[in-house]
């Protein structure tokens, strides 16, 4: 068996973000010379996400007015968590909610995936360097 690791860094000059990484993932898996095997995918920062939907617009801003909704960034000071000097609440609890990573399966050395699945990079608290991990392992 196989194994593979390579770290993918994004700088979100906002604070949230929906990012398609779909074709970094699938460059990483063509890198990695498996062809049949399991693809991990996962945030390395607990204010970021990762998670598999459709591309499609009205559902990215669908996604960021249920998350506000569910948990609003402000006002701050709703959340204890906030008083340790942070401001980012809010972001810990979109990323609960969003998930922290995904696991696709590699055949014939592309991604199995259902119509439409794409997967994303949610941001909830950017404006600096974060990472995402892809391991894949197989043969």
């Amino acid at each position: 068996m196989k194994s593979y690791r390579k770290e993918l860094w994004f700088t979100v000059p906002t604070r949230r973000a929906f990012i398609n990484i779909t074709q970094q993932v699938n460059d990483c898996l063509r890198e990695s010379g498996i062809s049949e095997g399991l693809v991990l995918v996962n945030a390395m920062h607990i204010t970021a996400s990762v998670f598999i939907n459709d591309d499609e617009s009205g559902l990215h801003r669908d996604y960021e007015q249920w998350l506000e909704e569910l948990a609003p960034h402000e006002p701050i000071s709703r959340y204890l968590h906030n008083r340790t000097g942070e401001d980012n609440g809010d972001a810990h609890l979109k990323r609960q909610v969003m998930g922290r990573e995904v696991v696709v399966a590699a055949t014939e050395g592309r991604l199995d995936f259902g119509p439409w699945e794409q997967i994303f990079y949610g941001e909830f608290d950017g404006r600096r360097k974060k990472r995402v991990l892809v391991k894949i392992i197989g043969e």
